[in-house]
């Protein structure tokens, strides 16, 4: 194995598999040669050399779960590491029903959606995901025309990134839909009616009071606010709002639940957004 050295560190490497489609680069170090056809293993080599010249990965403020759906496994494992070097909680699904049943148990903060699924059409996916709430989604495709964008678009996609592509580009476009999403754009604040959830701030407004909340206050409460009408059983709830959720007990979400509706009543008495589905877990009351 040698190394391929010029002036400024600069290299580039291509995959040769066809059926990766997936092309590396980094201008900031130089690769093995002979591992240039090696698929994700390049790009893990890549991030080894970043970690050895003390370069780390810009990592998100919160932990994030991206829902990838992808059926050919190359391109899924370089997908799925370069989100996890990035910070983000990665889940892999090969087909789009079993996309769908990971959307019907847990909330993901975004989707890389493939389009050629072996079961049903990405576009198909991206429909039921729009009846299911606002999830952003990322389309990722062979397919370059504009055509297929333009409907991609349109169904509700937020981003259209075709293959061949590069997952420092793939990350750095998740990132920006997800502040887009968070509303960190046009000044991080979302009101939707007796709420007001200013991300950028991590401040929640009832009826037009902010809500003194301690932290895993805060998450749980955004966890709930961000599906209204989603029952969250108590695993899910503890995975959204604590660091370590092994680390609490079932108990714990429902002596916080218990303190957020104290709190709430502070601001309107007669009013219990929070509502108890017994076995299951809590959600909240669907505005009408």
């Amino acid at each position: 194995m040698w190394w391929a050295t010029q002036r400024g560190w600069r290299a580039m490497i291509r995959a040769s598999r066809r059926s990766s489609q997936i092309v590396y680069e980094d201008p900031q170090f130089s690769l093995p040669k002979k591992t240039a056809a090696g698929g994700a293993s390049v790009f893990k080599t890549c991030l080894e050399i970043r970690k050895r010249r003390g370069q780390k990965p810009l990592m998100p403020t919160a932990r994030q779960t991206i829902l990838v759906v992808e059926d050919e496994a190359a391109i899924a494992e370089t997908i799925t590491y370069a989100l996890q070097t990035e910070g983000f909680t990665a889940v892999w699904k090969t087909t789009g029903r079993d996309a769908l049943a990971v959307l019907a148990q847990q909330s993901v903060a975004l989707v890389v959606l493939d389009v050629g699924l072996p079961d049903m059409s990405g576009f198909d996916v991206c429909r039921e995901i729009q009846k299911r709430g606002a999830v952003p989604v990322i389309f990722l495709t062979a397919r370059s025309g504009e055509v297929d964008k333009i409907v991609g678009l349109e169904l509700g996609a937020d981003d259209y990134l075709a293959k061949p592509f590069s997952p420092r580009e793939l990350t750095a476009r998740v990132r920006a839909v997800l502040r887009r999403a968070n509303g960190h754009g046009a000044g991080g604040s979302k009101k939707s009616g007796a709420w007001q959830h200013d991300e950028a701030r991590c401040r929640i407004s009832y009826q037009g009071k902010p809500l003194d909340l301690t932290r895993n206050e805060y998450r749980l409460l955004g966890a709930l606010l961000a599906a209204p009408g989603r029952v969250f059983n108590r695993d899910q709830l503890m995975a959204a709002a604590w660091d370590d959720p092994g680390a609490a007990m079932d108990r714990t979400v429902d002596a916080h639940v218990k303190t957020l509706r104290a709190k709430l009543r502070e601001v309107a008495p007669d009013s219990d957004p929070i509502q108890t589905h017994r076995g299951l877990g809590y959600s909240l009351r669907e505005e009408n």
